[in-house]
């Protein structure tokens, strides 16, 4: 039998409504009573902090970002620090990793390092409808472009896997955001590092609504379901 995955299109959501959103979602599926779900959509200007992040690499002031409207949380994903923002696509996938009932406190390695790969191929595999070549950088999660010898970052990676096996947060692919508001932070805590998005690679503007059905047909690909869209009752 097909798996179904639900996907949401959100839109513009602020960052904490959406994560409590994913929260409550992510309860119903725990219990059986909702199917896996795919939330899509972009943020306002926010920068995240990870659990294994450094508060070091927030490097704009607190007053700098209230200048720019820029909101600042820490949050229970993976990864260090990140910045979310009009343009860029977020998807928020809320999958089943472990059987309904599974209790443990912390999903098989290889299972979870097994999903970020899933969510990376996602990701190249959307790129590669555009045109533009990405791939992966040994020991670095993510989607990188360009030449592999200096690659750029052009997609971050950053999930939690709960107790009861279902995936919360997920990925950011960088559309056509306003770049600038990367030099506020050592993105994802990785020195050196440069970022940049599909409009630098492209000859023409893209939307990220053109990047959402590309990103769909990808994501029933690589996890082999079928979407169904619903409804978003956020």
């Amino acid at each position: 039998m097909e798996k179904i995955c639900r996907v949401e299109h959100l839109g513009l959501v602020p960052y904490q409504t959406a994560w409590a959103y994913q929260n409550r979602l992510a309860e119903r599926i725990a219990e059986g009573s909702l199917d896996q779900t795919l939330l899509l959509l972009e943020h306002p200007h926010t920068f995240t902090l990870g659990r294994s992040g450094s508060s070091d690499n927030l490097i704009v002031s607190e007053a700098e970002m209230k200048q720019k409207g820029i909101t600042f949380v820490e949050v229970d994903r993976g990864g260090d620090i990140t910045y979310h923002g009009p343009g860029q696509l977020v998807g928020y996938p809320l999958m089943r990793l472990a059987p309904i009932g599974w209790k443990g406190d912390r999903l098989p390695q290889v299972d979870y390092v097994g999903y970020i790969r899933q969510l990376e191929q996602v990701l190249i595999c959307t790129l590669a409808k555009f045109d533009i070549d990405s791939f992966r950088v040994n020991g670095k999660t993510g989607v990188w472009v360009g030449k592999e010898t200096l690659p750029q970052k052009i997609a971050s990676i950053g999930v939690k896997v709960d107790a009861r096996g279902i995936s919360r947060h997920g990925f950011a692919l960088n559309v056509a955001p306003q770049m600038e508001y990367w030099q506020g932070i050592v993105p994802c805590g990785l020195s050196g590092v440069t970022m940049t998005s599909m409009v630098a690679h492209l000859s023409k503007q893209v939307s990220v609504s053109e990047v959402v059905i590309e990103s769909k047909t990808c994501f029933a690909e690589v996890f082999q379901c079928k979407l169904i869209p619903v409804e978003s009752a956020i």
